[in-house]
């Protein structure tokens, strides 16, 4: 072999040399297959995020803009958050914004306690009955909220709980969905890490706090973020058990604004931003564990 033949490049095909596009199978996706998919994302992406980004547009613009225009304008000319001041300036909307918080801080906190321990329960402990308590939760997941509203309206009166916070809080401290989510990812975890534990002479509890709880952060997030999203969207349960307007929380006081400014979509606007802006915190805070919790109980070797 002389040395040009050693030296000479070996020339790839121009077909292996264009990147190519694979599924997660790693077969090949068509040019026309992807740009649809694309399609479909930006599409879905308008339908999500673009009233959210109508709505801060809305309450970014001036008294002066016109709001309705066709076709619609949507940067705001001239932006300004005087319509976040004249929201504080009808309603004492931070306070309400803080009743809110403590509510949902308290269904995070009794959501993620109640639910692990009950999914560690149903998934872990050997005990007669546990299958027809799994069903129960299953059937609670059924009943319509509507179709029990009056006897827990009922229940919080004979306790002595209406118009305060804890009685807004008390029916959804344990979601039934979140029980069986922290069930199935218990349910994942491998059984001979316990074992070992078990050997090791541990109890239900030691193994409970330092192996399956710290194993399931992912769907943990989950739950607190479906709590604090239910408690702090929660509309029809604080309307029916608070009536002093000091303990409202956000969602009702932001009631008063379509009543007030019926014709002034620019303060319901920056009313709705205030509203939504804490969800989008929590999530941006919490999103690596709950992405994470898809694959919940996988153990890294």
């Amino acid at each position: 072999m002389s040395v040009l033949e050693k030296v000479r490049p070996v020339r790839t095909p121009a077909a292996a040399r264009e990147p190519r596009a694979t599924d997660e199978h790693g077969r090949r996706i068509r040019v026309w297959e992807l740009a649809l998919r694309y399609l479909l994302l930006l599409a879905v992406l308008a339908l999500t995020v673009g009233p959210f980004l109508w709505q801060l547009s809305t309450s970014l613009k001036g008294p002066t803009e016109d709001i309705f225009s066709s076709p619609p304008k949507f940067l705001p000319g001239d932006p300004t958050l005087h319509n976040y001041q004249r929201v504080a300036d009808t309603i004492p909307v931070w306070d309400y914004a803080f009743n809110s918080l403590k509510v949902a801080a308290a269904n995070v906190v009794t959501n993620c306690v109640g639910s692990a321990l009950a999914g560690y329960a149903l998934a872990r402990l050997r005990y007669r009955g546990r299958r027809v308590a799994t069903l129960v939760f299953i059937l609670a997941m059924l009943v319509p909220v509507e179709g029990i509203i009056i006897a827990q309206f009922t229940t919080m009166r004979e306790l002595g709980l209406n118009n305060t916070l804890i009685g807004v809080v008390l029916p959804g401290c344990i979601g039934a969905m979140n029980v069986l989510l922290m069930r199935n990812a218990f349910l994942n975890l491998p059984h001979e890490i316990e074992e070992a534990a078990y050997v090791d002479g541990a109890n239900a509890w030691q193994r409970f706090l330092r192996i399956a709880l710290p194993s399931v952060k992912g769907t943990l997030a989950v739950v607190a973020i479906f709590a604090f999203m239910g408690a702090w969207d929660d509309f029809l349960w604080p309307l029916i058990v608070l009536s002093d307007p000091s303990k409202f929380t956000l969602t009702i006081g932001l009631n008063y604004l379509h009543g007030t400014f019926a014709n002034d979509e620019r303060v319901v606007a920056a009313g709705t931003v205030i509203a939504v802006a804490p969800l989008i915190a929590l999530f941006a805070c919490l999103q690596r564990y709950f992405f994470r919790g898809v694959g919940e109980g996988a153990v890294k070797g």
